[in-house]
């Protein structure tokens, strides 16, 4: 077969083939490309600081829509009521956020038996490599600002004891506080005190947290045609394959029918006028 495959015309059959399916493939990289598209952002600029009172209501479901939400908030810290989240990287190193509660002036109350006085809101304020390094939030009147990020939830079966906790939940943080708290928490960019910037800490890091990338969405149908020039690609190299193998059955053939007529003493010869059955006979003869 390897003899039929070599002839001229299926050589060029097989480089045909080939530049097909490179055509091929490169089309199913193409849709594979395109089968996983980013969600649009949203209309309004998440980078826009906005009033946290204004964007999140205490009591509601948290939305995606204000999730990573730039807000700023004016309020007081409570130093009392300040626990260290603990296994939070930083440049690649391990260490501890600070969290304190923040009581956000003007914010609506809720109401209920547990409802507290006051709305409050966790504020990671920032980052210490070691425990010791924790510093008390400010005192005074606070406006801060930072990104409004989602409640995190707990880690099950974790005693984090007494002055930590296991992540940034705004569940287990409310029940240890015993205030009522809005759905999520705020990672402190700057903080102010009456109107001057409030230095910041040589142990303690700014968190910077950039807002989260675009949800990806699958196209399927996309997907179906980057499989479907694949199978293109070798179906193209199935059909030489299979072309090569008709030509060389038909060689076999040939061959099988020239032997059964030497070994039968009959002789084709190809002529390109009619003969008649008695010229026929005599030729046999």
């Amino acid at each position: 077969m390897l003899k039929t495959a070599l002839k001229p015309r299926w050589i060029a059959g097989l480089v045909f083939a080939l530049v097909l399916s490179g055509v091929f493939v490169l089309l199913s990289q193409w849709q594979l490309s395109r089968s996983t598209q980013h969600e649009p952002p949203a209309p309004s600029s998440i980078e826009e600081v906005k009033p946290l009172v204004d964007v999140l209501k205490p009591g509601e479901f948290f939305h995606g829509s204000v999730s990573d939400q730039m807000v700023s908030a004016t309020g007081s810290y409570d130093p009392d009521k300040q626990v260290l989240v603990e296994g939070r990287l930083y440049n690649n190193q391990k260490g501890y956020w600070i969290v304190t509660a923040f009581a956000v002036k003007d914010a609506p109350k809720l109401s209920g038996v547990a409802a507290s006085p006051q709305t409050w809101i966790p504020v990671a304020r920032g980052w210490v490599a070691d425990a010791s390094q924790a510093d008390p939030p400010p005192s005074g009147t606070i406006t801060l600002t930072g990104r409004l990020i989602p409640s995190e939830a707990p880690v099950p079966n974790v005693d984090a004891g007494p002055g930590r906790a296991s992540a940034v939940s705004t569940a287990e943080l409310i029940n240890d506080w015993e205030v009522s708290s809005y759905p999520g928490f705020i990672a402190a960019t700057s903080e102010m005190a009456d109107g001057v910037a409030v230095p910041a800490s040589d142990t303690m890091k700014a968190l910077n947290i950039p807002a989260q990338p675009p949800a990806e969405q699958v196209n399927w149908l996309n997907l179906f045609y980057a499989v479907e020039w694949v199978v293109f690609a070798g179906f193209s190299i199935f059909i030489w394959w299979r072309l090569v193998k008709d030509d060389y059955r038909r060689d076999l053939e040939e061959d099988e029918d020239d032997e059964f007529d030497a070994e039968n003493g009959t002789v084709t010869t190809a002529s390109t006028e009619p003969t008649s059955p008695e010229q026929e006979q005599k030729v046999q003869q």
